[in-house]
């Protein structure tokens, strides 16, 4: 039998009862309302600051790292999960971890990859004692300000991942491959080369496309039907170049000639999600991008953005971002 470090979460929060059948303990967790408005979110630096006390090296950034992790490195994420505004990747080498997201509770096994994005709602339950992982790290600013890693970042993350479920389970050679990358990234992070920087973005852009390769290879190993794989797919891609102007069901059932409901179904039934959630996320991104790295007034974004007027894309930012867009550029600016 293994043997498993348990850990508490933050107090601040709803009961969670949770069955631990490895020594068949019940026991009391406390996980985020997702009601709560998350006011306070943490940059990557600052977040490891909070965690770790000090920088991981003297000459670090703050917007991109990866490095080996362990069980008690990775409980230590419980301080910052929900208010840590970076996007994490973590490739489980050996050990099992398990999670709890959305009120579900995941175990995470050798070759699956566990993703997190700024304001998920995640908490790490347990991890066996031999539990070994490579985490790669990226500010979420940081992302924000790179055009083509954000548009992969909206092709390739969003739509799936933090929609549906923060685990894909990776076959051994696409697992492979990423551990491969994470490792030349942790090399670069660790080296003296005079283009460090550029050559991050492209190792974290080559990355996310691993990323999206894997979800599309398990929305194929897992469809009910090819018809509906290509239409999911067909959504998906098409997302990219119309969810700014266009925040209707109708416009992209037409665009694939099937009607608002099938397209719906369809979406249910491959993650679990609507259609308008995939469509909300990538305007959430798009209009954090804006405030952050424009000088763009409210009033212009709401405009770009197709929205009736600056009122309504406050109260829809409001209500996915936990703050107003005012507040959220201030705290950017700050």
């Amino acid at each position: 039998m293994q043997s498993y470090r348990y850990f508490a979460v933050k107090p601040n929060l709803i009961p969670y009862k949770i069955c631990l059948k490895a020594n068949i303990v019940e026991f009391s967790l406390y996980l985020c309302n997702l009601n709560h408005i998350y006011n306070i979110m943490y940059s990557l630096k600052d977040a490891w600051i909070k965690m770790y006390g000090e920088v991981p090296m003297p000459d670090w950034d703050g917007k991109i790292y990866c490095g080996e992790t362990d069980a008690t490195v990775t409980y230590r994420a419980n301080e910052t999960h929900g208010y840590m505004a970076a996007y994490t990747f973590t490739l489980v080498v050996a050990g099992c971890l398990t999670i709890v997201y959305n009120g579900k509770e995941l175990t995470l096994q050798p070759g699956n990859l566990y993703v997190y994005s700024p304001g998920l709602p995640v908490a790490i339950v347990c991890a066996s004692e031999d539990y070994h992982g490579i985490c790669l790290l990226v500010d979420e600013d940081t992302t924000l300000r790179i055009p083509s890693v954000r548009d992969l970042v909206s092709l390739a993350y969003a739509p799936i991942v933090q929609l549906h479920s923060p685990k894909l389970p990776l076959d051994g050679a696409t697992a492979s491959r990423m551990e491969q990358k994470m490792r030349e990234i942790i090399a670069v992070i660790h080296s003296e080369h005079p283009y460090k920087n550029e050559i991050l973005q492209m190792l974290y852009a080559v990355f996310l496309f691993e990323v999206q390769g894997a979800q599309e290879q398990i929305i194929r190993e897992h469809r009910a039907s090819g018809r509906m794989e290509e239409i999911f797919i067909s959504f998906i891609r098409l997302l990219p170049r119309h969810f700014a102007e266009h925040h209707d069901i109708q416009f992209y059932a037409d665009q694939l000639s099937i009607t608002p409901d099938y397209l719906s179904r369809i979406v249910r039934k491959v993650t679990g999600r609507t259609v308008m959630d995939y469509i909300n996320q990538l305007l959430l991104m798009e209009a954090s991008w804006l405030l952050r790295c424009t000088d763009d007034p409210i009033a212009a974004i709401a405009h770009r953005l197709h929205f009736a007027d600056q009122a309504s894309f406050s109260k829809f930012f409001s209500r996915l971002k936990g703050v107003a867009p005012k507040k959220y550029r201030d705290q950017t600016d700050a």
